[in-house]
């Protein structure tokens, strides 16, 4: 008699995201935070005609060990705005919460809900709220803050008896966000081809220059990096590479 050992079924197959839409606002804390995977997807949503902006709560003042923050901050914008630019994103604001110590609260959901209001988009992006990345890698504090508040912030949006001051700004609701994606969740079920965009996010991520360097180890390896993400979301939406999120439907 043969030995038999139990193996995990392999993970269900991921299912294309919904493209028939026109435009999107990316959230996130901080500087090269959506280059960690999302910035091919990006690449291939813009080439498709489609206006994405980005919206960093963070200037990523912290990020650098060997930099003080008030020097690091005009570095880590500026690589932002190039890196956007390579994937064909022509705007980026940054809302100047303090690196490190984003706090999930009213402030924060007003400023998103303002911005949310401002750029009226179908759907907000941003990256994993979740406590964990799916193993025992914790997720960081700012990504979990700026995530739920991302979440609650749209709904907040819609709402004309919440955050009323908007109103008097001449922010009327917004309710037109169908979904919203977290890039790299634990819980993603849909993915978006990025064969062809690849080397694209690639770049967009190397254009962090300033801050890989202080990184270091793998994940300062732009294509190394990506490559394992991307082939492993690829391998299950059938494609080459590929760019994993959890959808939250809004509507």
């Amino acid at each position: 008699m043969s030995d038999t050992t139990d193996q995990a079924p392999p993970p269900p197959p991921y299912r294309p995201l919904d493209e028939d839409w026109d435009s999107a606002l990316a959230v996130v804390a901080h500087p090269d935070d959506m280059e960690y995977g999302a910035a091919a997807a990006v690449a291939r949503w813009t080439g498709q005609g489609k206006r994405i902006s980005y919206l960093m709560v963070t200037s990523g003042e912290a990020g650098i060990d060997g930099l003080d923050p008030e020097q690091c901050r005009p570095v880590r914008e500026r690589e932002q705005v190039e890196s956007a630019r390579i994937v064909g994103v022509g705007t980026v604001e940054f809302l100047g919460h303090p690196d490190g110590t984003v706090e999930y609260g009213l402030p924060l959901r007003r400023d998103l809900a303002r911005a949310i209001r401002r750029h009226r988009p179908d759907i907000v992006i941003t990256t994993n709220f979740r406590d964990s990345y799916g193993g025992v890698l914790p997720n960081q504090a700012d990504h979990i803050a700026v995530g739920r508040a991302t979440l609650d912030a749209v709904r907040d949006a819609g709402n004309r008896w919440v955050f009323r001051d908007l109103a008097a700004e001449g922010l009327d609701p917004w309710n037109g966000v169908r979904q919203l994606w977290a890039a790299g969740s634990p819980d993603a079920r849909h993915a978006a081809d990025t064969t062809d965009t690849f080397a694209a996010g690639v770049a967009s991520l190397e254009a962090h220059r300033a801050y890989l360097d202080g990184l270091g180890g793998e994940m300062a390896d732009a294509a190394e990096f990506l490559e394992g993400t991307g082939r492993a979301a690829g391998s299950r939406l059938g494609t080459r590479f590929a760019a994993a999120f959890e959808v939250v439907p809004l509507r």
